[in-house]
C-alpha cells in the first residue's frame, strides 16, 4: 500500500475505528492500543480493497477482533487497574448521556450490535457479515438489546 493511500485511509477512518474500539473496550487507553494495532495490520495487509466501504468494513472487523484479543490476553485477565477513572464524554443534551451510559451497561454482544446498527448505520445483513453470525442472531440481539435499554431507561423518560 502506498503511503499517500495509507494516510488518506487513516484520516478518513480513524474516528470510526476509535469509536468501534472504545465501544468494545470501554477504556480510551485500550481503545487507542486497538486502533494502533488495527492500522498496523492495514499497513501490513496485502489485500486489495474494492472500494472505501470495503476498507471501512475490514477496519471495523479488525478493530473488533483486536478488542476481543486484548480481553483474552493473559495480561488483561490477571491485572487490576490502579486507576479506573476514564474520561467521560460530554453531552450537550442530557438524554444523550443517559442513553450512552445505558448502552455501555449492556453486555458486549448487545453493545457491539447496537453500536454497529445505530451509530455506524450498518444493515442487519452487513452486521451479520462483520461479526460472522446469522442475520437471525443479529435481529435477536437487537431485540434483546432494545428490551434491556427500554427497561433501563424507563424511569429516565417518565
Amino acid at each position: 500500500m502506498e503511503e499517500s493511500e495509507y494516510n488518506r485511509i487513516t484520516k478518513l477512518y480513524l474516528d470510526v475505528v476509535y469509536r468501534a474500539a472504545l465501544n468494545c473496550c470501554k477504556n480510551p487507553y485500550d481503545a487507542e492500543d486497538v486502533v494502533q494495532n488495527t492500522f498496523m495490520k492495514l499497513l501490513e495487509c496485502r489485500q486489495t480493497f474494492q472500494d472505501d466501504e470495503h476498507i471501512r468494513r475490514w477496519l471495523i472487523r479488525v478493530a473488533v477482533n483486536e478488542s476481543h484479543s486484548l480481553w483474552r490476553s493473559f495480561w488483561k485477565r490477571k491485572i487490576t487497574p490502579l486507576d479506573e477513572t476514564t474520561a467521560a464524554p460530554e453531552f450537550s443534551i442530557p438524554e444523550n448521556s443517559e442513553l450512552f451510559y445505558a448502552v455501555q451497561k449492556l453486555p458486549p454482544r448487545y453493545r457491539e450490535t447496537i453500536h454497529l446498527y445505530y451509530y455506524e448505520s450498518y444493515s442487519i445483513r452487513e452486521i451479520a457479515g462483520l461479526l460472522h453470525i446469522s442475520e437471525g442472531a443479529i435481529r435477536t440481539r437487537l431485540a434483546r438489546a432494545r428490551s434491556k435499554l427500554k427497561q433501563q431507561l424507563k424511569g429516565a423518560w417518565k
